[in-house]
């Protein structure tokens, strides 16, 4: 039976937020660019996320015709800390039941049944697996990062994810009626960490908008957002949070600052004109406050004395980041865990070739000397000698950026929902 309408759950995340706020990220894309590949298909698609705000609309149309994010009233309209969320999953639930009976201060009449649900991270989860007592719908299950993994890499109490949502998860492995991953990586780790049937797993890598992100002429894109012409420009991307790896990438940019002062040579000069842009976060007095990380980042540039040379800018909108992009040498991911690493395939869309930890998707992503330079995790020496590389050497890194961009043209949101709908059917 064909698939006509389908429900989306990003409880604790909007696909309609800026990205690289503290909880947004591929993720975000990932549920937005499904929902509008499904709405252009005419296939009719609910987005439910937990509403943070009394202003917004209970229902959003604007990802596309056919395709709503639908702002579920649970517990205080208003941000709450992420640890605190699993408190009004069961006050969404029951929301989300009525909207379909008609009974929520949405609806005057029932909506049509979907034909299936597809939750996405662990808390998402949990949602679904109540709503079979309503909906009698059967759902697919993505978490997009794992607890079990997390928790390896963490490297401070406070880091370490809590024991509720390592439990929901491995509860969720077994309820589930299929799981989705991102990668060969991420379904080897969930039958190795919590003993999922692989049978019961499909690969569903996340998708790119070539249409957004494709190449851009370099020069145009510094003079979009104010980059001096001169200047080599290095791009992070993402949230401001400890396994993203970014004080490697600091200490990093720190040892190419040391080398070219003591070479006293041609170098010195070269060097003198990069330039490293931090895209993520609230920049604010208030976002140092509330976010440790990037309190923490900031005091390591001014104890490397890198003030002049890293620039914390803050979220931008998903339009303006193909410009970035663009105007950028390249792009580093130093995480120490990566599912996927969206932020790197848009950045090969914009022919940038990529420096990455090899560690996650990250591994399968980014082939090594031919789309960008994998590196070991964590090791600061090694990340200065790629960005050397690829810097030191304008015809490498050119090469690099056209196949980065040929590459990721097999990752159509196109492709993406072709194998989505694909596994929907099975479980219809």
């Amino acid at each position: 039976m064909t698939i006509r309408k389908i429900a989306l759950i990003s409880y604790h995340t909007s696909p309609l937020a800026t990205l690289g706020g503290k909880d947004t990220g591929g993720m975000n894309v990932f549920v937005r660019e499904t929902a509008r590949e499904f709405a252009h298909r005419n296939i009719a698609v609910d987005v439910f996320t937990r509403s943070q705000s009394t202003l917004t609309l209970r229902i959003d149309p604007r990802i596309a015709p056919n395709a709503r994010v639908v702002h579920v009233p649970a517990g205080p309209e208003a941000p709450v800390p992420k640890r605190e969320l699993r408190k009004y999953v069961a006050a969404f639930t029951e929301w989300m039941c009525k909207f379909t009976t008609g009974e929520s201060d949405s609806l005057k009449h029932p909506t049509q049944p979907y034909d299936v649900i597809h939750s996405h991270y662990w808390l998402s989860g949990l949602v679904a697996d109540s709503l079979r007592k309503c909906w009698g719908t059967r759902f697919v299950q993505t978490f997009h990062t794992l607890a079990e993994l997390k928790n390896q890499i963490a490297q401070r109490p406070e880091e370490r994810e809590p024991e509720e949502r390592v439990k929901a998860e491995h509860a969720l492995v077994g309820s589930a009626d299929i799981l989705t991953a991102s990668t060969k990586v991420e379904q080897q780790q969930l039958t190795h960490y919590y003993n999922a049937n692989a049978s019961h797993i499909r690969i569903v890598p996340p998708g790119v908008d070539t249409g957004r992100f494709h190449p851009i002429e370099q020069s145009y894109a510094k003079s979009v957002i104010g980059i001096q012409q001169s200047h080599r420009m290095i791009l992070f991307a993402g949230r401001i949070e400890p396994l993203k790896g970014i004080d490697t990438l600091f200490r990093a940019m720190a040892i190419l600052r040391d080398r070219a002062v003591e070479t006293g040579s041609p170098a010195a000069s070269f060097f003198g004109n990069l330039c490293l842009i931090v895209i993520g976060g609230d920049t604010s007095e208030r976002g140092l406050r509330e976010n440790v990380e990037m309190a923490r980042l900031h005091a390591l540039r001014d104890e490397l004395g890198l003030q002049e040379l890293i620039t914390f800018i803050g979220a931008r909108d998903q339009d303006t980041l193909q410009y970035y992009y663009s105007a950028a040498d390249c792009l580093v991911m130093p995480s120490h865990y990566e599912s996927f690493g969206m932020v790197a395939l848009e950045a090969m869309a914009c022919g940038t070739p990529v420096i990455v930890s090899d560690v996650g998707g990250l591994s399968q992503l980014v082939r090594h000397n031919q789309t960008g330079l994998r590196v070991n995790a964590k090791d600061d020496a090694a990340m200065a000698d790629a960005i050397q590389r690829l810097l030191g050497n304008e015809v490498v890194r050119r090469r690099m950026g056209y196949r980065a961009a040929c590459y990721a043209e097999d990752y159509s949101w196109v492709k993406v929902v072709d194998k989505l709908l694909a596994v929907y059917e099975e479980i219809k």
